[in-house]
């Protein structure tokens, strides 16, 4: 995408606030031109004063009156030029920070997987924080800027207009300047972008994972891979700035060369009598100003370039493709439905064949546990189910519709879920097991928690269940964290359950009593128990043993030990373990 596409688009988020624009540009018109009567009265002045002795101090007196009135108008139209440009820039950041995450919401899970947290982060925060500082600078110098070129251009030529032509002359030269730095150093600015994603990314990976970093002693490499990172950061940081930093200079010495043209060829025309003292001050005044936008444009350029890197970053995030819905949608029946998987084939890399030609039939009301070595396939079986991912081929069936014909939020809404990694959001304990059912009553919170043995430990918190929850449940053990996103789905009451090792982080004494509550929970419904600990699904009514993404063994849990085949190995692993443990 090219820089003038990455504009277009730009504008198209600053089209809503167009009225305030043109409230803007009024504003810089009327402050512009009152700064350019500011030289005409201050030559009408000098010219006041003929010669010793002999000063038109009425004239000058008027014209200080005069000059009073038009700083502090021209003051108060550029206070109001910046209040309409602050407000377009930051409602149309705002707006596009918005899209941004609406975006992510939608996006295939695939793109969250396969990008850094901290780079996806650095594009919301960071990358708007650079646009909305680019338009506040482009906004600003555009109206200003041209208004002041065109207008000081027109007072020197009503002044004469050779002298005028002696300063357009040489004004190309410092836009040349600019272009070709702008040109050259666009890359610099995207790497150094990306680079700052990159830095973001494990400075939030490391925060993370802190506990896990100094369990083993990798501080020291912590810090080696952000010096790494960060020496990358300063090496383009440096190429995107240096660069830029001539352009000031470069053009300062051309228009300090225009301003000694000026004043030559103007001394020469008045010394012929075709010029006052007044006028000469004034055109010098004039030539000052027109070269002025031209400094600060080139001033900026680095914070313009980084702004634009910025603004790509964030458009490319906004055109990935979003989970497509279903043209010609279809419902799934309302009750006990069947589910079945037919010759479903799955991988994340196509080197890497994760599921193949998996066929499974769940009858309504089952309890299918599903076991095996890690990377089996276990926990990719209920990505496909929840369409987090979709089968590379075959299909997946709910009451006979295949899947992917449904609505992703009709069909889950039709699973309750309780996953290994808990998720708890910066909100009371009350609202967070209300998020599976919002508007849900106070009574019915607690009720919840009680089937999911959580009120006890909920109620000695200092403020109960109003007791606000820090980021990511840092203020809670791992199983109260869990026995929460439990409860969670104990208040949702779904039809269809999916249990992804969701006792893995409770004691043995809270895992029975839950263990209860799954049983009276699961009664009637559909459910899928991923476990590792195969003593929790002793009671299922079928087990899948699963090894390379295929089932290789099926029955209940006496079946499969009868067998004596890969799960009675597993089971007894398992509890020689456990024995191991305990001795």
């Amino acid at each position: 995408m090219n820089t003038k596409d990455v504009m277009k688009r730009l504008m198209a988020y600053v089209k809503p606030y167009r009225m305030l624009l043109v409230g803007a540009l009024l504003c810089a018109i009327v402050y512009v031109v009152m700064s350019l009567l500011s030289p005409v009265l201050i030559g009408q002045a000098v010219d006041g004063i003929i010669g010793p002795g002999n000063v038109d101090f009425a004239q000058i007196g008027r014209v200080a009156l005069e000059l009073a009135v038009v700083l502090l108008a021209g003051g108060f139209f550029q206070w109001l030029m910046t209040l309409f440009t602050n407000k377009v820039c930051y409602r149309t950041v705002k707006d596009l920070r918005t899209q941004v995450f609406s975006r992510i919401q939608h996006v295939p899970l695939k793109f969250i997987d396969q990008n850094a947290h901290g780079n996806i982060i650095n594009r919301i925060v960071n990358d708007v924080d650079s646009v909305s500082d680019g338009l506040l600078q482009g906004f600003t110098q555009l109206f200003t800027g041209v208004i002041t070129i065109l207008g000081t251009l027109g007072f020197m030529v009503s002044i004469n207009p050779w002298i005028a032509l002696v300063v357009v002359a040489l004004t190309p030269v410092s836009l040349i300047i600019a272009t070709l730095i702008a040109r050259g150093t666009h890359k610099t600015f995207m790497k150094q972008s990306q680079i700052q994603g990159e830095l973001g990314g494990h400075v939030e990976e490391m925060l993370g994972g802190q506990k896990v970093v100094k369990l083993f002693g990798h501080e020291q490499a912590s810090e080696a891979k952000l010096d790494e990172i960060n020496q990358r950061l300063y090496t383009w940081g440096y190429k995107a700035q240096i660069y830029p930093a001539f352009t000031n200079p470069l053009t300062r010495f051309v228009n300090g060369l225009v301003y000694a043209a000026v004043g030559v060829a103007g001394a020469l025309t008045a010394v012929q009598g075709r010029l006052t003292i007044g006028q000469l001050s004034c055109f010098l005044s004039y030539a000052n100003q027109y070269t002025k936008p031209f400094n600060e444009v080139t001033g900026i350029m680095a914070q313009l370039q980084t702004a634009m890197a910025a603004a790509r970053r964030l458009i490319t995030l906004i055109d990935e493709p979003m989970e497509q819905e279903p043209q010609n949608p279809k419902h799934l029946p309302e009750g006990k439905t069947a589910i079945a998987f037919r010759d479903v084939s799955f991988h994340y890399l196509p080197e890497r064949p994760l599921i193949e030609h998996f066929n499974l039939d769940v009858q309504p009301g089952q309890r299918i546990a599903i076991v095996g070595p890690t990377g089996c396939g276990k926990t990719t079986l209920i990505n496909l189910l929840m369409r987090f991912y979709d089968v590379v081929d075959g299909s997946i069936t709910v009451g006979g519709v295949d899947i992917r014909n449904v609505p992703r939020d009709e069909l889950r809404g039709r699973f309750g879920m309780v996953l290994q990694e808990t998720w708890l959001t910066q909100a009371t304990v009350a609202e967070n097991i209300g998020y599976g059912k919002p508007g849900a009553t106070r009574e019915e919170i607690i009720a919840a928690a009680k089937a999911a043995h959580a009120d006890s430990f909920i109620r000695r918190l200092p403020e109960g269940y109003d007791t606000v929850i820090t980021e990511n449940g840092g203020n809670l053990s791992q199983g109260q964290k869990q026995l929460l996103c439990i409860a969670r789905v104990m208040l949702m009451d779904p039809p269809m359950l999916i249990l992804d090792e969701a006792t893995s982080n409770i004691d043995t004494m809270t895992e029975l009593r839950v263990q209860k509550a799954f049983a009276a929970m699961v009664k009637g419904r559909t459910s899928f128990v991923v476990a590792h600990r195969l003593s929790t699904i002793k009671e299922s009514d079928r087990i899948l043993v699963m090894n390379q993404g295929h089932v290789v063994e099926t029955g209940t849990h006496e079946e499969l030990l009868a067998k004596g085949g890969f799960y009675a190995k597993l089971y007894r692993s398992q509890f020689e373990a456990q024995e191991q443990q305990a001795v």
